[in-house]
């Protein structure tokens, strides 16, 4: 695909969803795909490696989020980034963001950083695991979001990801439509770790018939400094 094509691509897909791209950033998820490409040979980034699929399962699937929550100046986590979704499709989408990219793999961690500096984002780069990093002053309820794509259960991400969140603030999980038990499941955990019940933003991805949801999961108050514990307890013994 020529790099017009692509730009084609995402600009259109974006206005689908209603989000007016600022200038430069067509150019810009350009060169990513191009970093993505080149660096995943070596780097197990995504399973997704068609250009088309790239720019509609990660691209547009990341930039959707922007007409779920209102994200323009806020402080964001991206937590378990992995190749950068959706944290920084967000973040050329949307350049207020003050974005932090947290990843527990090394290699995906140097990509993250090589693709800031390749594209000029402005993010921090953090290499830890989350339950470690949860618990750290400088990352604890200090967000005004945190969003994650990861493949872990609702009830699971929430003990990750919420002690992240500053009281009134929001944590964005990426599901499926099917994701209803999934929410259900994890009611209990939202009541310990001091959430209100989950409201939901279904869309579907440009140049596809596939619906994805965003559950949106507000923070009401602090959550209890045991959380989040030790990722083996954490899976051995949801909330």
């Amino acid at each position: 695909m020529e790099s017009g094509n692509l730009a084609s691509l995402i600009t259109h897909g974006a206005d689908e969803l209603g989000v007016s791209l600022p200038p430069g950033a067509a150019s810009a998820f350009d060169a990513y795909h191009s970093l993505l490409k080149v660096r995943g040979e070596s780097v197990n980034l995504t399973a997704i490696t068609g250009e088309k699929d790239v720019v509609r399962l990660h691209f547009l699937d990341s930039v959707a989020l922007l007409k779920a929550a209102l994200f323009k100046d806020a402080r964001v986590i991206d937590i378990g980034s992995g190749a950068g979704f959706p944290g920084a499709p967000l973040v050329l989408a949307e350049p207020s963001i003050d974005l932090t990219l947290l990843d527990a793999t090394g290699k995906r961690i140097t990509f993250l950083t090589e693709l800031c500096a390749a594209l000029n984002i402005k993010a921090t780069c953090v290499h830890a695991r989350a339950e470690d990093a949860a618990h750290k002053k400088e990352h604890r309820e200090h967000y005004d979001i945190a969003v994650s794509r990861a493949v872990a259960r609702l009830n699971i991400l929430c003990e990750l990801c919420l002690p992240f969140v500053r009281a009134g603030g929001l944590f964005i999980a990426m599901k499926g439509a099917d994701s209803t038990d999934e929410v259900a499941e994890s009611l209990g955990a939202l009541a310990a770790l001091g959430a209100e019940l989950p409201e939901y933003y279904d869309y579907i991805i440009p140049g596809t018939d596939i619906t994805h949801r965003a559950v949106l999961i507000r923070k009401s108050s602090s959550t209890p400094d045991k959380y989040p514990r030790r990722f083996a307890r954490i899976k051995k013994a949801p909330l």
